[in-house]
């Protein structure tokens, strides 16, 4: 079966897997997670090879670009041949500042731990 010439973004999305129903994709369009060469999609947009998505899945911002489309929900390996993720890799663990953390039922804080805090802040 030949690949269609556009597709729907949000059939897209779930065929390559990046959402586990098409109706979790469509929210994400509605939602504004989605976004096609840079503009706002809404669900039914249609998408080509080449077009440059960016998606907000589970809290994390992915960069993709369309390689081929597909409509129907595909293997593992089939999908990855359809999308080119340029999403760039997340920061190392030693770069992410840690945030204290206090005991469960320590209550508030005292005044001289806020300014400790502060100070770790930067405030």
């Amino acid at each position: 079966m030949p690949d269609p010439a556009s597709v729907r973004v949000d059939a897209w999305l779930w065929a390559v897997r990046q959402y586990k129903t098409r109706s979790e994709a469509t929210a994400a369009c509605r939602a504004g997670h989605v976004r096609v060469n840079g503009e706002r999609a809404k669900a039914a947009q249609p998408v080509r090879p080449g077009d440059e998505l960016r998606v907000r899945v589970r809290g994390f911002e992915r960069h993709l670009v369309v390689r081929r489309t597909i409509a129907k929900r595909v293997g593992a390996a089939v999908a990855a041949e359809a999308v080119d993720d340029r999403t760039p890799p997340p920061p190392p663990r030693d770069a992410v500042p840690q945030v204290p953390v206090r005991d469960r039922g320590a209550g508030r804080p005292t005044k001289r731990e806020r300014r400790d805090l502060d100070r770790l802040r930067g405030r």
